[in-house]
């Protein structure tokens, strides 16, 4: 194993390990994200007519705030316990200690995602089991977590770093949150036009013997 790579490893594993530990991130996010699958599906009355046009935009406005939070208890426990200036003094390169927080975050994200999406998708009508709909997700839920953790290491320096991060973060990855909007609607609309021209077809089939 490389010198660069050992490091980079080792900040992943300690990170996964406290979560394993403390479950700190993946609960409360988990339930975050749940509570606004609910609220949107009741308050917005999506009907399988309005999937297309409501269901990406539910779904990344539910990603984006539960990956804001998140975001938010990246660097925490380091802040808090003294563990930062010890990751800064250490004999490890500072892009080692960055890009072990990107994959963390990125990973954290990723389950928290796989867990939602079966739940969006009954809930919302759509079906998640699809190549587009997933590499988009992966795409821009790595651009979230790259862009995340540095304004995340920025903020935890202030007092108010819930509130700093999402006013620093959230202009600086729009770009990536439209565009990842748009991708996923095209993939509703084409799943919610497909399923209307089959069941133009079975309706066509069935009336046929009537013929």
């Amino acid at each position: 194993m490389s010198s660069a790579l050992r490091p980079l490893l080792v900040m992943v594993w300690k990170d996964i390990l406290l979560e394993v530990r403390s479950k700190d991130i993946i609960i409360s996010v988990l339930v975050f994200g749940f509570l606004v699958a609910v609220v949107f599906n009741f308050a917005l009355n999506v009907s399988p007519q309005r999937v297309s046009e409501l269901a990406a935009g539910i779904l990344w406005v539910a990603f984006a705030f539960a990956g804001t939070l998140a975001m938010n208890r990246a660097f925490v426990k380091e802040k808090e316990q003294g563990g930062l200036e010890g990751l800064l003094l250490s004999p490890v390169s500072r892009d080692a200690v960055f890009l072990g927080k990107v994959l963390v975050s990125f990973l954290f994200m990723l389950i928290i995602e796989g867990l939602l999406l079966p739940v969006f998708a009954a809930m919302l009508g759509f079906s998640g089991l699809s190549w587009a709909l997933i590499l988009t997700i992966l795409l821009a839920t790595l651009g979230f977590a790259t862009v995340g953790t540095l304004f995340s290491a920025i903020a935890v320096q202030t007092r108010s770093r819930e509130i700093m991060l999402p006013i620093l973060f959230f202009p600086i990855i729009l770009p990536v949150l439209i565009g990842a909007v748009e991708a996923s609607s095209n993939v509703t609309s084409s799943q919610a036009s497909l399923s209307s021209t089959n069941v133009r077809n079975s309706r066509l089939f069935s009336a046929w013997p009537d013929l």
